[in-house]
């Protein structure tokens, strides 16, 4: 309940911080008497759909923590703490990346890796992926986290959403102007917007929003290929992270809140919005990989 409820606070917050913004700037009057000013809603749309991504990637780290509950590792208080922290450290070096932030949360198997930058990141692993896997093939997912900060997947994800949210508040306001402005034709003493730009402008949102879910999700998918691939090249081979895979595919792997879910070893139900591909998929994508 406290992750669904973060999610939809968070959400919250940036909307309205970008209502702010935007009355401010001016950029939301992009209705006129002179009808629909495409220069001004082309830059209202890029302030709420990059804002907003932008916004989401600098507080993911945080939210992450909070959110999952992840207990960060300051100084490792046992063995296997010292031994995360040393194959994270190994890693990163391999990637020529920062040391993340390494740390814990409590639940069923998984792992994520968040932050806004490829210097500064955050790799977290769950005490049921612990529990449930070998060392090599937790070694595996750990390298499979990393690999998501050496491609860079957090920003480029924040684009990819950035752009989609941009072409969603663009069109729909667009599309929503014809409309109002086809059913309103013989009404000459009316000015500013309908209920038919309100109503087909909501109702666009929801549609083309699911639309760019599921292109972000298919870019989200071809990810998972990479940093799989990648985790086999900084173990030196493939069979660990097949290995871990064909581990977690026997395993209830846990859900992750929906602001980091795309950076989590497993995770997403149904093919079109999944963020991450079948099992299956990725083990054979290793298995005839070249090299």
């Amino acid at each position: 309940m406290k992750r669904i409820v973060l999610f939809v606070l968070t959400n919250l917050a940036v909307v309205v911080v970008l209502g702010i913004v935007a009355s401010l700037l001016g950029v939301n009057r992009f209705l006129t008497a002179n009808g629909l000013n495409l220069g001004a809603l082309l830059g209202f749309a890029l302030v709420m759909g990059f804002g907003g991504a932008f916004i989401s990637l600098l507080i993911s780290k945080p939210v992450a923590k909070w959110s999952a509950g992840v207990q960060v590792i300051e100084q490792p208080r046992n063995a296997d703490e010292a031994w995360i922290v040393d194959t994270v450290r190994k890693f990163a070096d391999q990637a020529g990346i920062g040391m993340p932030e390494v740390g814990i949360f409590e639940g069923d198997p998984n792992a994520f890796a968040t932050g806004a930058f490829k210097n500064s990141a955050l790799v977290a692993v769950s005490t049921g992926l612990l529990r449930g896997m070998t060392r090599e093939e937790v070694e595996a997912v750990i390298g499979h986290e990393v690999a998501h900060i050496a491609n860079g997947d957090m920003v480029t994800m924040t684009l990819i959403q950035g752009v989609m949210n941009t072409f969603v508040v663009f069109l729909s306001r667009v599309i929503g102007y014809a409309v109002d402005s086809f059913l309103r034709k013989n009404d000459e003493q009316s000015s500013g917007p309908g209920i038919g730009y309100m109503v087909t402008t909501i109702v666009l949102d929801i549609v083309l929003g699911f639309l760019a879910a599921i292109i972000v999700a298919w870019f989200s998918r071809q990810r998972e290929f990479r940093a799989d691939a990648g985790a086999a090249r900084l173990m030196g081979r493939r069979q660990p992270m097949i290995n871990a895979l064909a581990r977690l595919g026997g395993m209830h792997a846990a859900e992750l809140p929906k602001s980091m879910a795309a950076m989590g070893i497993a995770g997403g139900i149904g093919q079109l919005f999944s963020t991450h591909p079948p099992i299956e998929q990725r083990i054979a994508a290793l298995q005839n990989a070249q090299g």
